[in-house]
């Protein structure tokens, strides 16, 4: 849709978190006239925005005025079979999610990247490259998306030569039909939400590979060649309309075949476009103890295809990988107290990433994990716990379930309380070990969200001191 065409126009907007009151704001400065609707309670400081927009809004349920609409707008939390979103569909009003929203009205280049893992990771670390490059070529870099900062919020202040850098989940994607990305990259695709999707990991990656639908001639492709799932999917004879980039641990392997690949060779990240293939930098000069391990490693490489697509320099790539030291709650040093490392994952939202922190730890820690189940198979995990953990201590919702998958295989604690959890697991680690906290399950039963739960254990190890 052209942004014109939103002017004066009907547009509901259905949930009031974040990228639902972005995208009421949105839609005011284009000259729309919202209405926003929410089945809870509207927030004290989402409220405010409202009534100083000029807003009108309903709490506690959706009447008839939502269907009042030529245009509705939903929040990513809200799935699509919900009554209110079904019968949008059955009046035949479209229903769009805020970042389709945004991106009819966005100048800049944008850099999507989705997948079940590593997609802040590797967002943050694009962002800190092109922005790095923004400075040396007079542009600038946004980070906006899953990441926490909607995209409304900040489209209006891009132009043509700036990159947007956008984090996406598949609940975004799921409501984006002409959304169109300069580069993409696919970080992997393990089972994750199977409760949102009915257990089906096909109709997951289907929302996932939504990134890509809209791509042709002059885009960029970029997905990890060693997921198997990312690999059947995007290996076949008729070529897409886009450029595809490979990235993977083995050049040998993606060397064999035709294509440009970012990979490892000797110990180096090597580059191939066009035929010719270029060193970059030691892989040892990236790796280090806040910021280790294979799937780091390939975030890396799809930041540095991704980097490499938007024109960045390899100077400026080299300079800024040099100086990473990883991302917030996500296998972060959280301290060292009563001779224990402590090692804050709160970022960890689904088994496959905690089998990656399970990997990066050193065996013989003890492992936090629980909270709101999304349809987790532990049995998957259950050879390297068996090999790599003493002691689990269980939290929130799932922690009987926790109980119960890993029993005879190794010692569960329920905890009532994260605080309990962390005293628990100082009592019960190995003297000189670590505790790791990689929940592997949603924040929602206990905290706002994972970045809550990352900063509240990290106060509680501060206590320990």
């Amino acid at each position: 849709m052209k942004p014109e065409a939103l002017k004066n126009m009907a547009v509901s907007v259905v949930g009031t978190g974040k990228s639902g009151i972005a995208a009421a704001e949105l839609l005011v400065k284009a000259g729309a006239k919202p209405f926003v609707s929410e089945s809870g309670v509207v927030a004290v400081e989402a409220a405010e925005t409202l009534r100083q927009l000029g807003v009108p809004f309903e709490e506690g349920g959706h009447s008839e005025r939502v269907f009042d609409a030529e245009l509705c707008i939903v929040s990513p939390g809200i799935p699509q079979r919900v009554p209110v979103i079904r019968e949008m569909h059955e009046r035949g009003i479209p229903v769009v999610s805020e970042i389709e929203l945004a991106s009819w009205i966005c100048p800049a280049r944008v850099i999507g990247i989705t997948g079940t893992d590593g997609k802040t990771t590797t967002a943050t670390l694009i962002h800190k490259i092109c922005e790095a490059e923004g400075e040396r070529q007079n542009y600038r870099a946004f980070s906006v998306g899953n990441i926490g900062i909607p995209f409304s919020s900040k489209v209006l202040e891009m132009s043509p030569k700036d990159i947007a850098v956008l984090e996406l989940s598949s609940y975004q994607l799921e409501g984006c039909f002409s959304f169109r990305p300069n580069i993409v990259v696919l970080t992997n695709i393990t089972p994750d939400h199977m409760d949102r999707y009915g257990g089906d990991i096909h109709a997951y990656a289907a929302a996932k590979y939504r990134i890509h639908a809209q791509q042709g001639e002059g885009d960029t492709l970029i997905y990890n060649h060693d997921d198997p799932m990312l690999r059947a999917h995007f290996d076949q004879e008729e070529p897409w309309p886009f450029r595809v980039v490979r990235v993977g641990l083995r050049a040998g392997t993606l060397d064999a075949t035709p294509g440009d690949f970012v990979s490892v060779d000797g110990g180096e990240i090597v580059v191939r476009a066009s035929g010719s293939t270029e060193t970059l930098m030691r892989v040892d000069e990236i790796m280090k103890p806040g910021f280790r391990g294979d799937h780091n490693l390939y975030n890396v490489l799809s930041s540095v295809a991704a980097a490499s697509a938007a024109g960045v320099s390899p100077e400026t790539m080299r300079r800024v990988l040099a100086e990473f030291g990883g991302v917030e709650h996500r296998q972060e040093f959280a301290g060292r107290a009563r001779g224990l490392d402590w090692i804050n994952d709160s970022k960890a939202t689904n088994v496959n990433a905690l089998r990656q922190a399970l990997q990066a730890v050193p065996a013989g820690m003890v492992l936090i994990a629980g909270g709101r189940d999304k349809g987790n198979d532990y049995s998957v995990i259950a050879e390297i716990v068996r090999e790599k953990v003493a002691c689990i201590v269980a939290i929130g919702e799932s922690r009987q379930k926790i109980a119960d998958d890993f029993r005879g295989i190794v010692t569960v604690l329920p905890a009532a309380s994260l605080a309990e959890a962390v005293d628990l697991a100082s009592r019960n680690a190995r003297p000189d070990g670590s505790v790791l906290f990689s929940p592997a399950c949603s924040s929602f039963d206990m905290f706002r969200d994972f970045e809550d739960r990352g900063r509240q254990f990290k106060q509680l190890v501060r206590e320990l001191t």
